[in-house]
């Protein structure tokens, strides 16, 4: 069987396609764009093996929203998730001197062997002001695809290291004062026919699952312009669990399926967490894009089938 195809785009983008049905599952853009949204590498679109778009790009709701990325809405009074900035007892304010960015540096790897595909890059994390605040290491895995199930995997894994002189603090905008909205960290923005969409967990589904506490949370949508569903499925890796003032946790969830669907398995919900100088923070998570409507059984055999 032939392995997928991956294409460099120096400066711009790579893409990895599945050479069997012609589909580019994704493209990694690391292109800078606009300031005021945060500059920062992205993936968009991410597609379904079948090649429907399970991402959004700029909508007009939230410009900064692309694809999946990795952000940082508040980070010791920076906003490098991009857009308006949240402050306690005043609202969303237009506050571009506190909009940062991440940088690309450079790639250590970019390779596809079979049915694998490997993106390595190293990146830096600045706040408006330009200086260095934070190195990153990322490394993003193709990998699982299989066309039976209609399904693919994405591993995502960042490492952060602190290059300040005194502590990162990771928030949220509920971290400053606002309710349910604990968002930071690596963010999907799923494309609009995704409202309104089935959010399914372990141990229950719905939007009351905001801020819950589990191994994994799936978003089922059906999609505009194609019959049928698909269902992105957002999985911890098990030394992601870490102790804070609410104990020792995967991280919580960060989920709407209204007015928009979005997943975020939030760094910091309720809680700041604070990076000591040249400390390193390690987060790795498993994406599943699957076709289909999948049922939370089925959900939880893919998991189980495909462990660490």
């Amino acid at each position: 069987m032939s392995g997928l195809r991956l294409v460099h785009a120096h400066g711009d983008r790579i893409t990895v396609t599945d050479p069997v049905g012609g589909t580019e599952l994704l493209a990694y853009v690391y292109r800078p764009e606009a300031a005021w949204e945060a500059p920062k590498p992205y993936i968009h679109p991410l597609r379904t093996l079948a090649g429907d778009v399970v991402t959004d790009y700029r909508p007009n709701d939230h410009r900064w929203h692309k694809g999946l990325s990795l952000t940082a809405s508040q980070l010791s009074g920076a906003n490098l998730w991009g857009g308006n900035s949240y402050v306690h007892g005043e609202g969303y304010l237009e506050l571009p001197e506190r909009v940062g960015s991440m940088a690309h540096v450079a790639f250590d790897e970019v390779a596809a062997a079979g049915d694998g595909a490997v993106i390595a890059e190293r990146l830096t994390w600045h706040p408006h002001s330009g200086e260095l605040w934070a190195d990153e290491h990322r490394r993003i895995e193709v990998h699982d695809v299989d066309r039976a199930s209609g399904s693919w995997a994405l591993t995502w894994t960042s490492a952060v290291t602190n290059r300040r002189e005194e502590p990162l603090r990771f928030g949220s905008p509920t971290t400053a004062g606002r309710e349910l909205a604990g968002y930071t960290g690596l963010f999907w923005r799923g494309p609009r026919a995704f409202r309104d969409g089935r959010i399914i967990g372990p141990d229950g589904e719905g939007p009351e699952l905001m801020a819950s506490q589990s191994p994994w949370l799936a978003l089922s949508g059906e999609h505009d312009g194609a019959d049928g569903h698909a269902t992105v499925v957002f999985a911890h890796a098990p030394e992601n669990d870490h102790a804070g003032q609410r104990g020792t946790h995967p991280a919580h969830w960060f989920v709407r399926n209204d007015p928009f669907a979005g997943i975020a398995p939030s760094w910091a919900y309720f809680d700041e967490l604070e990076l000591a100088p040249g400390d390193t923070l390690t987060r790795r998570y498993r994406i599943v894009v699957a076709d289909g409507a999948w049922e939370r059984q089925e959900i939880a055999d893919y998991l189980k089938t495909h462990p660490w």
